[in-house]
């Protein structure tokens, strides 16, 4: 069963930047989609960014130009680089893998952005 493990969540001030990270683990399909999505209190939860293996990526127009997805050299960890932080970018990021048979989600990490 594939996992997830993120980290890298923070309070940062309004202009900062943060980078999480997701680890995947037990992923064996050479084809599969890694992608961020955050979730604040009770509202529905949004996809941040996208990214399949092979490059493709999609990001929601509130973040395009300062957020980037990206992966690590092992390909075990994808990186979701944020800047220009606004407080309504405050919410519990997710992380998911999905491939032919997973469907898989992280257990969130909190990012605060404020003064």
């Amino acid at each position: 069963q594939v996992q997830l493990v993120e980290s890298g969540g923070g309070l940062v001030q309004p202009g900062g930047s943060l980078t999480l990270s997701c680890t995947v683990t037990n992923s064996v399909f050479s084809r599969y989609t890694v992608s961020w999505h955050r979730q604040f209190l009770v509202e529905q939860r949004e996809l941040v960014a996208s990214s399949t293996k092979s490059g493709e990526v999609n990001f929601a127009d509130s973040v395009k130009g300062r957020f980037t997805i990206s992966r690590g050299n092992a390909d075990h960890t994808w990186y979701l680089q944020m800047r220009n932080l606004k407080p309504e970018d405050t919410a519990v990021y997710y992380c998911n893998y999905k491939d032919l048979l997973n469907d898989s989600w992280g257990q969130g990490t909190q990012v605060t952005v404020s003064s």
